[in-house]
């Protein structure tokens, strides 16, 4: 929950999004006895055990937003959470110009699999944003002088190189579906992550098919996680549901299609259009495509006005940016999500797919591309449907929406799977036995591999 006092008055101008010493604390997650109903007694004394082998170690977490993206969504609540468990956790972002997030936008799209170079130029200005962020970070940085700093993905990694002192770990935490023989095969990327990586203790993967073989890294897995208690994904009553259908001028008894996520280029907008253009010729529908804007991605405003452009002058077909409150524009997405019939999620890179996590929670079947991580929610025909093209997406929606019970059925298999591996307490616990191990030199042997059996999955039908 962010506190309305404090919500616009972080990050501060070095940096800091959550910080206790500070009094820094404009949002809190709910009281860790909250979730005992939800994951039981069990895994909650199970995580609580492992806290307080880890009281008062001090944790920092860099990424590159506060708004927008799924990081920035679990962190919300991880920060918050780690701080009730008894550990200091803080959470820093980055700052930058856009020629930078631009250099860290190919960056992301390269290891992904997007052709193209990654110039001199592009390093330059990399190794230039990275030592001014550190200069701004180095303050503060010595004064917490954290035991153990997690970066997020490919915008900070190169800080530890600044800011690393003795006696402290350091994990990159790796969210996005690197294509490992793209890297190989393109010497300038591979010298240059391999070159920033080199100054980390480990990395920590989403699944077991993203792990990078050659890193000469500790590997650890750990699935991102949503919490079933923000406000995001609460329970929402009627009324409040019904509130933000009449906001956005959506008719509450026309069977509503819904995508959200952020507006990039890999999450496959345009086909979610062409699917529900489809559906329409034979069954009566609506579309909502909801996203909002992050402040790394400079490729968002294109991608929404190319939405809007291929929307045309439908008018049930509802575009939406998404208030930039962060509360606020949680409390509508949960509402879309809990007021669709079918959500929408055909990226062509993703990875992981919160977005697909929350449906699921919420009851949705969903579907969406056997791509990045998606496989590890979905199983095909049991809690969501994989497809190959518009066509086929079209005749899932046709049969869902013909099908209420089929598509009751799905959704309810759907929530108890995220039930059992994609919840917050369970996923932090994973956090604390990795902590565990470099803090107190004890290897829990659920470490590497979590409950569930991330077996090895194949990106490229190899």
């Amino acid at each position: 929950m962010v506190k309305e006092e404090l919500k616009r008055e972080f990050p501060l101008q070095n940096g800091s999004v959550y910080s206790r010493r500070k009094g820094l604390q404009p949002f809190s997650a709910s009281p860790i006895e909250s979730y005992v109903p939800i994951v039981g007694e069990e895994r909650v004394e199970e995580l609580q055990k492992l806290a307080k082998k880890l009281k008062g170690v001090k944790i920092l977490e860099v990424n590159s937003t506060a708004v927008g993206g799924g990081v920035a969504e679990m962190l919300y609540s991880q920060v918050p959470f780690l701080n009730q468990l008894g550990l200091e956790d803080e959470w820093k972002v980055m700052s930058g110009r856009e020629s930078f997030y631009r250099v860290t936008k190919t960056i992301h799209n390269l290891l992904q699999g997007k052709k193209g170079t990654f110039s001199p130029p592009m390093v330059k200005e990399y190794y230039r944003a990275l030592k001014e962020n550190a200069d701004i970070y180095a303050g503060d940085y010595k004064n917490y002088s954290p035991d153990i700093t997690i970066v997020h993905d490919p915008q900070p990694l190169g800080l530890a190189r600044y800011l690393r002192g003795e006696n402290e770990k350091w994990l990159w935490r790796s969210h996005i579906d690197v294509e490992e023989d793209i890297l190989e095969t393109n010497s300038v990327l591979w010298q240059f992550i391999t070159f920033w990586a080199d100054f980390y203790d480990a990395v920590v993967f989403s699944g077991a098919h993203y792990v990078v073989d050659c890193w000469p890294l500790q590997k650890y897995i750990i699935p991102p996680f949503i919490d079933p208690l923000s406000t995001k994904n609460k329970e929402l009553s009627a009324n409040e549901i019904a509130r933000v259908l009449e906001k956005y001028g959506i008719d509450c008894e026309c069977p509503l299609l819904v995508q959200i996520g952020r507006f990039d280029p890999w999450k496959g907008i345009g086909t979610s259009i062409k699917i529900y253009k489809m559906v329409k010729r034979e069954v009566n529908c609506q579309l909502v495509i909801a996203g909002g804007m992050a402040s790394d991605d400079p490729e968002g405003e294109v991608v929404f006005n190319q939405a809007c452009e291929e929307a045309e002058d439908d008018l049930d077909i509802h575009v939406i940016r998404l208030p930039e409150d962060v509360q606020v524009s949680a409390l509508e997405v949960n509402a879309l999500q809990r007021a669709a019939k079918v959500m929408l999620q055909p990226s062509i890179k993703e990875g992981f797919g919160l977005v697909i996590t929350e449906a699921m929670w919420k009851g949705k079947p969903v579907i969406t591309r056997e791509v990045g991580a998606i496989p590890i929610q979905i199983r095909g025909g049991e809690t969501g449907f994989f497809v190959t093209s518009t066509k086929k997406a079209a005749k899932k929606v046709i049969r869902l929406l013909g099908n209420p019970c089929i598509a009751e059925s799905m959704g309810e298999k759907a929530h108890n799977y995220v039930e059992e591996h994609f919840l917050m307490p369970d996923r932090v616990a994973d956090y604390l036995r990795i902590f565990n191990y470099f803090v107190n030199g004890e290897l829990d042997k659920n470490s590497i591999i979590s409950y569930h059996p991330w077996f090895k999955l194949s990106k490229r039908g190899g």
